[in-house]
């Protein structure tokens, strides 16, 4: 499997930027949430999504110890360790120690990433030590499935 042109990544993600965030959601200009933003980059740069998400609450990441964004990633995407991600990977994010990794965002430079934050939409800002100690995965969107 080969990687897709990260340029054409980041300038698909930045198409997002002021897109409202909304649970569950996956529309550019209209609302997204980090993972709704991630589909939409799929589609995109690589096309039609391999399988429909289901429906998820806003505490799903404290259910249980099951990794489930990161498994889902790994069987389409490929893995590439947190500390050699580039830009134009997705990144994924423990919020709490311990926890699972539940927040999606996209590197768009060695210091910046672009991701869906509640009150505030799709956003573009620096990656900070505080996010970069919480990346907890890694991958590259495929050229094709």
């Amino acid at each position: 499997m080969r990687a897709a042109d990260p340029e054409r990544v980041i300038a698909a993600a930045r198409a997002w930027l002021g897109t409202p965030y909304h649970d569950q959601a996956s529309l550019r200009g209209v609302g997204c949430d980090c993972l709704g933003l991630a589909r939409g980059v799929w589609r995109e740069v690589v096309g039609a999504e391999p399988f429909p998400i289901p429906p998820y609450s806003r505490d799903w990441g404290e259910t249980g110890p099951h990794e489930v964004l990161a498994e889902g990633a790994r069987t389409m995407m490929i893995a590439v360790s947190p500390a050699k991600a580039r830009p134009g990977a997705l990144v994924l994010f423990r919020m709490m120690p311990r926890a699972i990794a539940k927040h999606v965002g996209i590197l768009t430079g060695p210091d910046s990433f672009l991701h869906a934050y509640e009150w505030l939409g799709v956003i573009e800002e620096p990656l900070t030590q505080s996010w970069r100690r919480r990346i907890a995965f890694a991958f590259l969107f495929p050229d094709e499935v």
